[in-house]
């Protein structure tokens, strides 16, 4: 099982970006997905998921600016974020579950990516 995250990087407030995750060795479609983000000395945290079926959640913190999105015939869950802020930098993980409904707790999460990291600065 593989969970390629790419997409990162040093970007102006008020900036854009957009995360990829690319999956292998599990059947994709099958899979709620969802990312998190771990700031500088903070716990991971819950950022959105999509599930099976497309339906989606996200943090209230990314609320109308955050997007996610899922093709499920490129195994690919994106990250869309507009109208960054400082306070989005973090190292962003993408992961998986077979957990049916769309969930925000991570430890329901058992597929997990490598990481990357968002720079936003001020």
């Amino acid at each position: 099982v593989q969970l390629q995250a790419s997409g990162g990087g040093l970007v102006q407030a008020g900036g854009s970006l957009r995360l990829s995750c690319v999956t292998s060795g599990f059947i994709f479609s099958y899979y709620t997905m969802a990312w998190f983000r771990q700031g500088p000395g903070e716990e991971r945290d819950f950022v959105a998921t999509i599930g099976r079926g497309g339906v989606t959640y996200y943090a209230d913190s990314v609320k109308g600016r955050f997007t996610i999105s899922r093709d499920n015939a490129k195994n690919t869950v994106y990250l869309q974020m507009n109208s960054l802020k400082p306070e989005d930098t973090a190292v962003y993980y993408c992961a998986g579950t077979t957990w049916v409904d769309v969930t925000a707790a991570a430890h329901r999460f058992n597929y997990w990516g490598q990481g990357t990291q968002v720079t936003v600065s001020s």
